[in-house]
């Protein structure tokens, strides 16, 4: 499989006024580091407001202009400029966005689809495109002459669906696609992103719902405080959660209901107070002295990846 999406070492800061005109360097995401292949799900799981949509953001070139940006984000091996990302997407690569206030609510849903036109002859070829993808996630005739507000949550979710796969993109950028949604619709999205991986789409889902993760994801990237800690494959979300790597995944899979409900003291640490060493420190069972001093990388161990001292250099348990 081809890969298609490589982010490497991405780091987001914002510059923050204190006291006075005083500022500071607000770093929200700090070393994210993943890949997605084609055929593949790619979920990043972690908790609300903690920086993931900006991930989104920072592949499509729309982050804030007070955002300073630093890390490499390549597409097929080739690293983006932001002349890059604007040429790309919406072609190549495609966002579902978070909300459907994305949507305009003074434009039919099929103008808004089709967008901008040449000519006639390119208006009906994409009319007549837009039709057929509408068709297959079962929105019928009437909804393209529809307003946004006319439209059920679960209607227009699919249409944001719809539109993004307008262009035939190769990499899909879902982000937060599912609060707000009941069960029924839930399932229906999530049913959208399996048919683009039979399809050959990559699809990067960026979600704080883990059991929507465990749904689809061939594998899982868990993001704490900034730092991708691991990334798992699906299948060792199982059993007692023995396959998983670091103390953290392990504790977020033992405090789902179904397998005991064990809950961790402390909370996540935020923005501007993440500790020296590693940012899980003071909430981990397994911690050494060297956590608190330094800050681990993120190992590969081939199809998983995990910061944590215990695997550092690719050896379990430190041995």
């Amino acid at each position: 499989m081809e890969k298609l999406l490589d982010v490497e070492n991405v780091s987001i800061s914002f510059i923050q006024y204190t006291q006075g005109l005083n500022q500071r360097d607000l770093k929200v995401i700090t070393d994210l580091t993943l890949d997605v292949f084609e055929g593949e799900i790619l979920a990043i799981l972690g908790s609300s407001g903690s920086g993931k949509s900006l991930l989104a953001h920072a592949i499509f070139g729309i982050l804030p202009e007070n955002a300073n940006l630093n890390g490499t984000i390549k597409y097929k091996g080739k690293e983006l400029s932001q002349k890059d990302k604007e040429e790309i997407r919406g072609k190549e690569i495609a966002l579902i966005p978070q909300s459907v206030n994305f949507l305009d609510p003074l434009m039919k849903i099929s103008d808004q689809a089709i967008g901008e036109t040449k000519d006639d002859a390119e208006k009906k070829e994409k009319k007549q495109k837009q039709r057929e993808i509408f068709e297959h996630y079962n929105l019928g005739p009437e909804v393209d002459d529809m307003y946004p507000f006319q439209l059920s949550g679960g209607m227009a979710r699919r249409v944001l669906v719809s539109t993004a796969l307008l262009s035939n993109p190769k990499l899909v950028v879902a982000d937060e696609p599912t609060p707000g949604l009941d069960q029924k619709t839930v399932k229906e999205t999530l049913n959208h992103f399996k048919h683009m991986k039979e399809d050959g789409v990559g699809v990067l889902l960026i979600t704080h719902d883990i059991h929507a993760a465990l749904e689809v994801a061939d594998r899982i990237g868990i993001f704490y405080s900034g730092y991708v800690i691991e990334i798992a494959e699906n299948k060792d979300f199982s059993g007692n959660g023995e396959n998983l790597l670091h103390p953290y995944t392990k504790a977020l899979y033992k405090a789902l209901p179904a397998n005991g409900f064990e809950l961790t003291e402390g909370h996540q640490p935020l923005h501007g107070e993440i500790p020296k060493g590693c940012p899980y420190y003071d909430r981990c069972e397994m911690r050494m002295g060297i956590c608190k001093e330094e800050r681990p990388e993120l190992t590969d161990l081939g199809n998983k990846k995990v910061r944590c001292f215990k695997y550092e250099g690719g050896l379990k348990n430190g041995t």
